[in-house]
Parts: structure tokens; sequence; C-alpha cells
């Protein structure tokens, strides 16, 4: 299974409610906060909701 490394690369302040529960879900607090996550479906949903907020790099 592919692995992910996901930054936060801009503030949660101002954004959806929805966006910023999908940023707790990753494990992301605040920004340039990194967490690797297993490439699942629910995971690459949630990256395609917050992409304007974060980085990803594949592992």
């Amino acid at each position: 299974m592919k692995k992910v490394r996901i930054t936060q690369i801009k503030s949660a302040i101002r954004v959806l409610p929805e966006h910023r529960a999908n940023l707790a879900a990753l494990g992301l607090t605040g920004v340039n906060k990194t967490r690797e996550h297993n490439l699942t479906p629910a995971i690459q949903g949630m990256i395609n909701r917050v992409n304007h907020l974060i980085q990803v790099e594949e592992i």
C-alpha cells in the first residue's frame, strides 16, 4: 500500500468547518505540521477536499 506524507501549508482560519474537520481527521493541527498515512480511499477523499490547504508527497 502506498504511503503519503501530508503537510499543512495554509492556515485553517476562515475555512469551512467541514475542511477544518478534515484537517483534524488527517491529524494536522497547524501550519507546517506533517503526518504520514497509508493512501486509502478515505484518506484520498479527505486529501481531495482540502488540497488547497495541504501539500502531498509520495513516500
